[in-house]
């Protein structure tokens, strides 16, 4: 594994020399001018190592020595819009964003009046002083050698604006695919900016359409302004031949309130990093997870909440399912600095190991350096409750049927927390699907991803 690892990140360095002119050509001078520091950290650090403080249970080369093609073009493969979206939600009344390996698909997008939806490129010429100020203000302080890649290597992505107090009237669906002949590594960077006293909800769904291997990294910046809401919602489902590393980095200002929520379903390899910046006061955050990793899975979850002002409040939930010989990790961190009085912070990580050679690691962290602070964390890892199996027994249901019937109870604490009803009850409908191991997970979809 290493000798791999060392090969690949060689061909990584080589192949941005190859191309950095082709890379570079009409993007961006923001992107630009950040990519000679991005790649040069990767040449001189690498994979990040496992056992390290954000990689504590994962080697993340894993995903990469698994060989992919690279495209620096649009490859956008022609599909029939029936095909396209046979993975939306029923029900749901949304408007849509589409993106094709990386790619924004101008013809199968609509917004809403006002908000912005258009490439990471357009979005830098049409509203230069905000793309300035936000693009790699959170990335750029991680020293992680996986957002460094996606920071070299990015020409694709989509930029997302909510105008000022524009209250959108229905979801915004951004629907992200990966599909095609050959394997294939992507790396999308992406900019959303929910402006002063907005309201939107953004749903993301990632999906791949064919039985390819595909690696996708992708890092998206969101700003919260002054008095903005935003519930984010993001639906994990590649085929279980593919890796995603997904990094959402959240920055609040004053006021603002902020509900995510991730459910990972299928993928070979997931690792999510999602960091939350609380830089004005009375700024609120909602932070939720469900995993439900089977046969081979690994999904790691690293949640960084960094409380830097006064008079602020995060929750965090994160519930994991584990069967099969998965591997699961949380890795939890919330960060209380010296002028932050007056936070409220709860962290809590609870798994189930249904299987005995089911593995899960969980790492809950506090770091406070101020006094006046209500904060806790804790962690369980165990097996479904055996009294109460034998109490549903003797009442005359099936031991199978218990156990089903104790997982989603388990995991609606994680699905009651969406705000979209349709949403919701889709939400349960795949995770009681993903728990009675039914291999096409979504009504009418071609790929059987438990084989």
């Amino acid at each position: 594994m290493d000798e791999q690892k060392e090969k690949m990140e060689k061909s990584l360095s080589a192949l941005y020399d190859k191309y950095a002119e082709t890379i570079a050509r009409n993007m961006p001078e923001a992107m630009n001018n950040a990519r000679e520091a991005a790649i040069g950290y990767f040449k001189e650090n690498g994979f990040p190592k496992r056992g390290s403080e954000r990689y504590k249970y994962t080697d993340v080369a894993e995903a990469y020595t698994r060989g992919y093609g690279y495209s620096f073009t649009p490859f956008m493969p022609k599909t029939d819009r029936q095909f396209m979206f046979r993975c939306t939600v029923p029900n749901l009344d949304t408007y849509i964003v589409t993106i094709i390996n990386g790619w924004l698909d101008a013809e199968n997008t609509q917004v809403a009046d006002g908000v912005v939806a258009t490439s990471i490129e357009n979005g830098a010429k049409l509203y230069p002083d905000l793309f300035n100020k936000y693009y790699n203000r959170q990335a750029e302080k991680r020293t992680d050698s996986t957002i460094a890649l996606n920071t070299a290597f990015s020409r694709s992505g989509l930029f997302l604006y909510i105008p000022d107090n524009l209250v959108v009237d229905k979801p915004i669906q951004i629907i992200n695919i990966m599909l095609g002949p050959r394997p294939m590594m992507i790396n999308q960077r992406n900019l959303v900016i929910a402006g002063r006293g907005s309201q939107s909800k953004i749903l993301l769904c990632d999906h791949t359409q064919t039985e390819q291997k595909f690696l996708l990294n992708n890092v998206s910046e969101i700003a919260l302004q002054q008095d903005a809401k935003l519930d984010c919602y993001n639906i994990q489902n590649f085929n279980d031949q593919s890796s995603q590393i997904s990094t959402l980095m959240f920055e609040q200002e004053a006021n603002s309130h902020l509900l995510t929520n991730t459910l990972t379903l299928h993928g070979h390899f997931v690792r999510n990093n999602l960091e939350v910046l609380l830089k004005g006061e009375h700024a609120e955050s909602e932070i939720y997870g469900l995993s439900l990793p089977t046969g081979h899975q690994h999904i790691d979850n690293y949640i960084y909440i960094d409380h830097a002002v006064p008079n602020c409040t995060s929750y965090e939930l994160y519930k994991n399912v584990l069967d099969g010989d998965a591997t699961g990790a949380f890795n939890g961190y919330v960060l209380v600095r010296p002028d932050a009085q007056k936070t409220n912070a709860m962290q809590t990580n609870r798994n189930i190991c249904v299987s005995p050679s089911a593995r899960m690691y969980s790492k809950p962290q506090l770091e406070i350096h101020a006094d006046d602070v209500k904060c806790s964390h804790g962690s369980t890892i165990g097996q479904l409750d055996e009294q109460a199996l034998f109490y549903m027994r003797q009442r005359g249901i099936g031991e199978w049927e218990s156990r089903m019937m104790l997982m989603s109870a388990f995991a609606h604490e994680i699905v009651s927390t969406i705000r979209i009803p349709a949403l919701a009850n889709s939400y349960a409908e795949l995770i009681d699907n993903r728990l009675r191991s039914n291999q096409t997970i979504c009504d009418n979809c071609s790929l059987r991803c438990g084989k």
